[in-house]
């Protein structure tokens, strides 16, 4: 579960971290009593939406000489004027695709004097099997670029979960980042309370991009991504509270009502498979045979006809696809449930575009024969490969 920036500042603000002092704005109304409480002279702008690039982003409304969706105002009058052109508009970012976001909420702060840029992130470090930092001088800056570029000036710190972040650890974060004075004595205090945050509040990546030095030599997180653990959330209700269910694709929602494990795609063909595995082998092999799958969705091992029954209509709901693969290797699950959840949810939604679909496994035999007796315009497939052939095909795609 992904937040904004201005709740992970205020949940890292609760952990005596430090950020700068700011006001969430969800009304045009808001922005002139905002800037008042902070007081100025200085106040940064700044779209809330679940993606990165926002201040090199553009407003689908504007024109392409606009300014991005993180702007400085220099009165309060530019406070009132930025909030009125940014709210409720489309921002496009390298990160939301060409449909963009609404700017539903934005958030407004105190200026900063910068010094310097860094870079800093907490993550899962699966090979290691440890949370590790991600530290680098160039803050501010596609992490991924310089990964690319100059791998060299990336520091991955792996911690060990029994010590927690050392006094030895803090230094080599410190030595990474180049800190001195001031602001060194701020990281060998900012970076165990960092890794406390992390972990104690199930969090699966915290990104401060940049982490600055301010010119009066001291360490500030002047901006904050935060993702947890969707797992681990019935232990924080506190925190399943701060969703904001309009920066998430409804079919997404939809799916995490009934325990589905369902991420839209861009392409044409549906896909609904059992285990995350051959999962990811069907969208392989379907982009192999040139075509595109809509979405990742795998109904796991212990699905009911019911929770069959949603994934197929979460399918249907999108208009961009243009046929369906199920895809089943019956162990735990059976393949006459499969079969059972499909038959129910045609009767119910309707079928208008092609369904291919492949059972083996547990009961294939009772679940082969309940599509064959149905009046479904089903086509079978003997294995995966043909399978993906056979649905490429229908949605007049390059397989032969």
């Amino acid at each position: 579960m992904n937040i904004h920036e201005y709740q992970a500042k205020a949940l890292l603000k609760d952990y005596g971290l430090p950020v700068a002092k700011g006001v969430p704005i969800f009304e045009a109304g808001e922005a002139r009593k905002a800037a008042e409480q902070l007081g100025g002279p200085l106040w940064v702008v700044k779209s809330q939406i679940h993606a990165g690039g926002r201040g090199k982003g553009k407003f689908k409304e504007l024109g392409p000489d606009a300014k991005g969706g993180v702007r400085l105002a220099f009165s309060m009058d530019e406070v009132d004027a930025n909030v009125a052109e940014m709210l409720g508009n489309t921002l496009v970012t390298k990160q939301t695709g060409p449909d963009g976001k609404q700017v539903n909420r934005l958030y407004l702060e105190d200026g900063a004097d910068i010094d310097r840029e860094l870079y800093l992130s907490i993550l899962v470090d699966r090979s290691t099997g440890k949370v590790a930092f991600v530290a680098s001088t160039e803050g501010g800056m596609d992490i991924e670029t310089v990964a690319e570029e100059t791998p060299e000036k990336i520091l991955t710190l792996p911690i060990d979960p029994e010590a927690g972040v050392t006094e030895a650890d803090a230094a080599k974060l410190c030595d990474g980042l180049k800190l001195g004075g001031a602001a060194r004595e701020d990281g060998m205090t900012i970076f165990p309370t960092l890794y406390k945050a992390f972990v104690e509040k199930d969090m699966s990546l915290l990104e401060i991009n940049p982490l600055i030095v301010m010119k009066d030599g001291h360490l500030r997180v002047l901006d904050a991504k935060v993702s947890f653990d969707n797992n681990a959330m019935f232990r924080h209700p506190d925190l399943a509270e701060l969703r904001d269910l309009l920066e998430e694709d409804e079919k997404e929602i939809e799916a995490s009502k009934y325990d589905l494990a369902y991420v839209a795609l861009d392409g044409n063909i549906g896909c609904m498979v059992n285990g995350a595995g051959l999962a990811m082998s069907t969208m392989d092999i379907i982009k192999l045979y040139g075509a595109e799958p809509a979405n990742f969705l795998d109904v796991g091992g212990g699905a009911n006809a019911e929770k069959v029954t949603a994934a197929f209509k979460i399918i249907t709901a999108d208009p961009n696809v243009k046929g369906i693969l199920v895809n089943i290797f019956g162990g735990i699950m059976r393949c006459d449930v499969i079969a059972e959840g499909v038959l129910r949810a045609v009767k119910e939604v309707g079928l208008s575009v092609p369904l291919v679909v492949r059972l083996e496994g547990t009961k294939v035999a009772e679940g082969k024969k309940m599509i064959d007796e149905s009046d479904l315009d089903v086509i079978s497939a003997d294995d995966l490969d043909d399978a993906a052939q056979k649905i490429v095909k229908a949605v007049g795609g390059a397989a032969a």
